[in-house]
């Protein structure tokens, strides 16, 4: 488990496994978002698997399978919601980070800006240099 904070409420990680969800309550997350497609991953780490270890171990989980390279807008405004409707500190997975990372730098886009959307994530190594165009564009 690599848990790459961006800002206090939120944070990414690569692909997760069931029996990692206690450590992450008790590292105080309440909310785990999945923005990996089933499709990509053996079955005992597909959504269905990690919902019951994340709710056996008092999280909640969002399932938010993004795509690579076909994020929707269905993806942003999910993660959006789940992120608002958390009671605490998020954690989001896929397979490195970079999608849970760019899924919430336009979620977020208007409530900071552009350049702090592209810095907190460059800090862990996920370049969004290419996304600043569309974080403009929603008011970032």
């Amino acid at each position: 488990m690599d848990i790459r904070p961006l800002t206090e409420l939120y944070a990414v990680s690569p692909q997760i496994a069931p029996e990692d969800l206690p450590a992450i309550r008790a590292a105080g997350y309440t909310t785990v978002i999945d923005n990996r497609p089933d499709a990509e991953i053996p079955a005992d780490w597909q959504a269905a698997a990690m919902r019951a270890a994340a709710e056996a171990a008092g999280l909640t989980f969002v399932e938010n399978p993004v795509i690579g390279g076909m994020l929707t807008e269905a993806n942003v405004e999910a993660q959006a919601r789940a992120i608002a409707e958390a009671t605490g500190p998020v954690l989001a997975y896929c397979a490195s980070g970079n999608r849970s990372s760019v899924v919430w730098a336009l979620a977020m886009a208007g409530t900071l800006s552009a350049d702090e959307l592209i810095a907190l994530p460059a800090r862990h190594g996920y370049s969004l240099d290419w996304l600043r165009p569309a974080l403009m564009a929603r008011g970032g």
